[in-house]
């Protein structure tokens, strides 16, 4: 991952504030030759109630030009899980030449939550992995990135969060998703079937440790900026002078 030297020498709470701060100006020099060059782009934060995935995703909201990425956060929504295909909701989030689309939390939740909530019957999931790899394959079939990260936690970790966010009663309050424990069988039985089923080549899963959020930050902003980096053209496009005129 190329990230800047200071990054790499940075230890301790204070050092990850530091290797935030260099990310984040890395990905904003990053996410030029994506604007200019028409570059499409797919982030999804996957993962569990608590593991960190929102702190990372301020950060990646910090780095960004607003103009040019929108957040979707998704939540189970009976009615378009009801209405026409269930992928839909999604093909009208795809983002436009030059801009990224950030998912906070996806299609996933189809063979995720759905799954160990009983909203997704166990005879359909084969058809669900299936098109959720056909979707992402046309995607960059298409030229759009996809980084995908799933953030995983422990679930000593995990309670812990938990029961400081119901100790606050704004948070608890603004609390919309399922709550998944990840000490459930049924979790560990979805989580697992979702890396032997869709960590594909062309999509390739970024597991990040949600344990120190700080540390989950660090490591998720250095994935994206390595995908950046490895895809974005080095040079800007050449620019066609005006023809000049006849004599």
């Amino acid at each position: 991952m190329r990230v800047p030297d200071r990054i790499i020498e940075s230890e301790g709470a204070d050092s990850s504030l530091a290797a935030l701060a260099d990310l984040r100006a890395h990905l904003r020099e990053l996410q030029l030759p994506q604007i200019v060059h028409g570059r499409r782009a797919i982030i999804l934060f996957e993962g569990p109630a608590d593991a960190g995935k929102k702190r990372a995703l301020r950060e990646i909201a910090a780095a960004f030009d607003p103009c040019h990425f929108t957040v979707h956060d998704i939540v189970y929504d009976r009615r378009q899980s009801a209405e026409g295909h269930w992928l839909a909701r999604f093909w009208r989030a795809l983002p436009s030449a030059g801009c990224t689309s950030i998912f906070f939390r996806s299609w996933y939740r189809r063979v995720l939550d759905d799954r160990i909530l009983g909203r997704t019957d166990e005879s359909a999931l084969t058809r669900a992995f299936d098109e959720i790899n056909e979707f992402e394959a046309q995607q960059r079939d298409y030229g759009t990135l996809i980084v995908k990260l799933y953030f995983e936690v422990s679930p000593e970790v995990q309670d812990h969060r938990l029961k400081e966010r119901a100790a606050d009663p704004w948070l608890a309050v603004l609390r919309r998703d399922d709550m998944i424990s990840v000490a459930d069988p049924a979790y560990r039985q979805a989580l697992s079937d979702l890396k032997t089923l869709t960590d594909t080549r062309w999509s390739p899963w970024r597991f990040i440790d949600g344990s120190d959020e700080g540390e989950a930050a660090v490591s998720a902003l250095g994935a994206i900026a390595d995908v950046w980096n490895k895809a974005m053209p080095a040079e800007p496009p050449r620019l066609v002078s005006a023809p000049g005129q006849a004599a």
